[in-house]
């Protein structure tokens, strides 16, 4: 029963309170014991009540951070399961009138946990069939091939055609125009050309047949950026090793951005780091092109939608932050538990 009492927030706070009146009282009844006999009536009274409150702060103080290192503790646990890190748990061992909280908690936080871990294998299975179904792979990629044609080269090759066809009247009219024009078809020429070159490294077999994923970008990201006039830089500091359908969805979504980068953002640069923490696997790819207001993004954009169901398909995420003239990043979050289990390659 006494425990029970104690354990009660109400019954602690006022078990605080009537403790810290008591020795308030008997700190400032002895004080006054003595200053009677070396102090004046006023100057004792004065000083017996500056004890009382002094003691009262004291023991108040001491009572406020005892209570605020439990909501501390509370929202740091809130903080850990936000950012992912389900395996969170808040030791109830002289939590007291806590102990509760920290109970559901810790009991909200293992079910998630259970429940999340259940989806990513979910997803890793799903994985697998999507990617023995060939028949239906190869005709989304033919889609997406046809759409990236439509909406880069395709039109491209029209505005150099329309350009062309004006120029010999335009060099009969005005030279110094005329001019520009062959610039700006020398420009379009290379754009056109380093879009196809990305393409048809899109067209060439899956590069992780037989090798793990850090062989396959070793090989192929220095490749693609080579093609595409771009200064790469790849650090992979993952130790732990992937389950299959993870390599094959993160290599998926490498690809995506890669592609997006080279058609849209004008960069220069681009850093590829893989790492991964007790909890999770990231992926961050950073360009310092030309960005773009994310608020601005149409609506079920291919690309970043596509990125974005490849994540979540193994329970994670993708964060893009852009702005204008500040370059792009992009970062995948695939949430990790125990020890992974890799399939053979191959």
């Amino acid at each position: 029963m006494l425990t029970r009492i104690w354990r009660s927030s109400k019954w602690e706070l006022i078990l605080i309170v009537l403790g810290s009146s008591l020795i308030s009282t008997a700190i400032a009844a002895v004080g006054t014991f003595y200053a009677e006999a070396v102090l004046p009536p006023g100057d004792w009274r004065s000083a017996a009540a500056a004890a009382f409150v002094l003691v009262n702060i004291a023991i108040g103080y001491w009572a406020a951070q005892r209570i605020q290192r439990r909501i501390d503790a509370l929202h740091f646990a809130i903080k850990q399961a936000v950012n992912g890190n389900l395996a969170v748990r808040i030791p109830e061992d002289s939590a007291r009138s806590f102990a509760p909280v920290y109970r559901d908690f810790n009991e909200m936080a293992a079910k998630l946990e259970e429940r999340l871990q259940l989806l990513q294998r979910m997803g890793e299975e799903q994985v697998m069939r999507e990617a023995a179904s060939n028949e239906a792979a190869v005709l989304e990629e033919r889609k997406r091939l046809a759409r990236d044609l439509h909406d880069t080269v395709s039109q491209q090759l029209f505005a150099i055609h329309v350009s062309a066809s004006s120029l010999p009247k335009l060099l009969e009219i005005n030279r110094e125009r005329a001019e520009e024009v062959m610039r700006q078809l020398i420009e379009m020429s290379n754009s056109a050309q380093r879009q196809m070159r990305g393409l048809i490294a899109q067209l060439r077999p899956l590069e992780l047949e037989g090798r793990s994923l850090r062989e396959a970008l070793e090989k192929w990201f220095p490749d693609y950026c080579r093609q595409n006039g771009l200064q790469g830089e790849l650090r992979w500091d993952i130790d732990s090793p992937l389950s299959e359908a993870k390599e094959h969805q993160l290599f998926l979504i490498i690809q995506e951005a890669m592609a997006n980068i080279v058609k849209h953002a004008e960069a220069q640069r681009v850093q590829l780091h893989a790492t991964e923490t007790e909890r999770q696997y990231a992926v961050t790819l950073q360009d310092d092109g030309a960005g773009f207001r994310t608020d601005q993004v149409k609506a079920g954009s291919y690309g970043l939608t596509t990125m974005r169901e490849r994540a979540q398909k193994l329970g994670g995420d993708t964060e893009i932050i852009s702005k204008t003239g500040s370059g792009t990043r992009i970062r995948v979050t695939i949430p990790k538990y125990g020890n992974e289990e890799r399939e053979t390659h191959g």
